[in-house]
């Protein structure tokens, strides 16, 4: 059977963060992520700068010596300048390769913990969500945006530290000897920078469009890998291979021809640079030659320095210009990320919130409506208590509120109008922690996690001594199968419990419920993936550890809950009729009629009647 809340499905909406971040500009953003990791980590950043101020002046020094070592060399009989010269070369060099490795460690330290750092801040924010916000974002897209957006802000940090510091400053210190060295061919070289600029602005209106649909196809390649793995057998069984195949195949060409767009782009400048430099060269080596103005070219070394300068600034230019191609591709990352990290919280912690109080655990609800995402509304007014220590059964058709009540009741969900209480406290105001020690659930959708059997078990009580765990699994007869299992209690089961049956994933939840010895506890068709010889053992386990426990329990089966204390009968959101067996076959009502169908008219057999899980 399908949950009540499958019925209300969330909105396929971009959430409202996700929204508001499109229309923010794109400077700011940046401005925000380079303060908030300029902040933590300034002084691995103020060294690497100091670092790279270090490498520009040893480039700049490099070209200048290169002037040095032409002149030297046209005086060899020179020996002490010839040997200055040569240590002055070595050290310069030696100088450089000690601070590019300094800078190098310290910016891979530094963007290494932003990126572990951010990506635990959004999945730190992705568990202070509620259920809500789960139901309005695919789990694929949350998986690329974890992944993903940490490493486009590592990239686009990375890119204009070295960018600002280094490259900026290398070209500055280069373009300054070559204006030292030759100053009027250096004016005729910066022809080069409008043209090169002109050139990139074109480049630069489709990166981030190019990389937004990119990103939306690694998407799509991780839905479908998701979808075939969850969904296998449904593949197999409806022959979707060739269907799954098709867009996989979609969405890799697609990935595809965007990177190489994106490649196309970057690489652009390349070609772009090197044809103006190129030209540029051609015209200074011409120019050199001549007298211009009547004035003599320089020395050799002269000559010789401001062309190696130049050729030494085409590589920080280069990088230079590309930076706002890399830092555009960046940004879209960047979005996603802080899409996440400012998504509102959908169910939020009081300020002031309590403990609640020790008690037995009596449930009641006031007055309690409750829409999805401002849906229809599925539940109207409900008023009820259920008593302490007691059975009470949901039952009724699907839709009519059963599974949204027990969420509610865990508070996945607030209630849009009224108040949810446990010994006479409203769970609104209750620390989450203390509500969740108040409540174990087993739901028909059961959970496991890819680890070993005791530890799955263990997450109820992590403090549970190892004879606890297992008497919990002799309860919910479980310890039996898992005695057979290749290495008993320490047999990894898989994801979500694969290597399981739907049976004996079922008996250990319930084992984990049995464990957690909450005073309340939530059950939701939790014999559905039974056999019928595992459903009556299951149902003699529940018939244990629900004595003296206030518990809640939907059933479609009413042979489930014949000997429930108490029975709510709710379709469309409202409790139609209430009380025992007895008294609601005296109304001839509505269960009444359920009952009629699903027994012909006649009493349930003893058996069936025995328990009440």
């Amino acid at each position: 059977m399908h949950k009540d809340s499958d019925h209300r499905l969330m909105t396929q909406k971009k959430p409202l963060s996700e929204r508001w971040l499109e229309r923010l500009p794109a400077d700011s953003l940046l401005l925000r992520l380079l303060l908030e990791s300029f902040q933590e980590h300034r002084f691995k950043y103020m060294l690497a700068s100091a670092a790279m101020v270090l490498v520009a002046a040893s480039t700049a020094l490099s070209a200048w010596m290169m002037g040095e070592i032409i002149d030297t060399l046209s005086t060899p009989e020179d020996r002490r300048r010839v040997f200055m010269v040569a240590i002055g070369v070595a050290g310069i060099f030696a100088f450089k390769g000690i601070a590019f490795y300094i800078q190098a460690v310290l910016m891979a330290r530094a963007g290494n913990r932003i990126v572990a750092q951010k990506q635990m801040q959004i999945y730190d924010r992705l568990l202070q969500q509620g259920v809500a916000f789960f139901n309005t974002n695919e789990s694929s897209d949350l998986l690329l945006k974890i992944t993903q957006s940490a490493q486009a802000a590592r990239r686009a940090i990375d890119t204009i530290v070295t960018g600002f510091i280094r490259d900026l400053l290398t070209l500055i210190g280069l373009v300054a000897v070559m204006f030292y060295q030759q100053p009027f061919l250096s004016l005729i070289s910066l022809i080069v920078g409008p043209v090169a600029l002109y050139g990139l602005q074109k480049i630069l209106k489709t990166v981030r469009a190019v990389m937004a649909q990119e990103m939306a196809g690694l998407g799509e390649i991780i839905r479908v890998v998701q979808e075939t793995s969850t969904g296998a057998r449904v593949v197999k069984a409806f022959g979707l291979e060739p269907r799954m195949a098709g867009r996989m195949d979609a969405a890799v060409r697609q990935v595809e021809n965007r990177a190489n767009k994106m490649v196309q782009l970057e690489a652009a400048t390349m070609p772009l640079l090197d044809i103006i430099t190129g030209v540029a060269i051609a015209s200074i080596v011409m120019l050199s030659a001549i007298n211009i103005f009547g004035q003599p070219p320089g020395t050799p070394g002269q000559l010789m320095s401001f062309v190696t300068a130049f050729l030494m600034a085409y590589e920080p230019a280069k990088r230079l210009s590309r930076m706002r191609v890399i830092i555009e591709s960046s940004m879209v990352g960047i979005k996603m990320m802080y899409s996440l990290l400012d998504a509102p919280q959908t169910l939020i912690e009081a300020p002031d919130a309590v403990k609640l109080p020790d008690g037995q655990g009596a449930v009641q609800l006031e007055n309690v409506h409750f829409a999805y995402n401002g849906n229809a509304s599925v539940l109207h007014g409900v008023t009820t208590s259920f008593a302490a220590g007691k059975t009470t059964a949901l039952v009724g058709p699907s839709g009519g509120g059963k599974s949204t009540l027990l969420n509610l009741l865990l508070r996945l969900y607030d209630p849009t109008e009224g108040r949810v209480l446990i010994d006479g406290q409203d769970i609104s105001k209750a620390r989450f922690s203390s509500l969740r020690e108040k409540i174990a659930f087993v739901g028909q959708d059961t959970f496991l996690f890819s680890a070993a059997v005791m530890e799955n078990l263990r997450l109820a009580r992590p403090d549970a001594p190892d004879d606890e765990v297992i008497e919990a699994a002799k309860i919910a007869h479980a310890h039996e199968f898992i005695e057979k299992l290749p290495n008993g209690y320490d047999t990894q089961i898989g994801e979500n419990g694969s290597f399981l049956s739907g049976g004996q994933r079922q008996r250990l939840s319930i084992a984990r419920a049995v464990l957690r010895r909450a005073p309340i506890l939530l059950l939701d068709e939790a014999t559905s993936a039974l056999d019928s010889h595992s459903e009556v053992l299951v149902r003699d386990a529940l018939a244990r550890i629900t004595e003296g426990v206030t518990t809640i329990v939907i059933a479609h089966r009413l042979s489930t809950v014949m000997n429930a204390d108490c029975i709510c009968y709710l379709e469309a959101g409202e409790i139609r009729e209430q009380g025992s067996i007895e008294e609601l076959l005296a109304l001839n009502g509505q269960f009444k009629a359920l009952h009629d169908v699903q027994f012909g008219g006649n009493q349930p057999e003893e058996g069936a009647r025995r328990t009440h899980g």
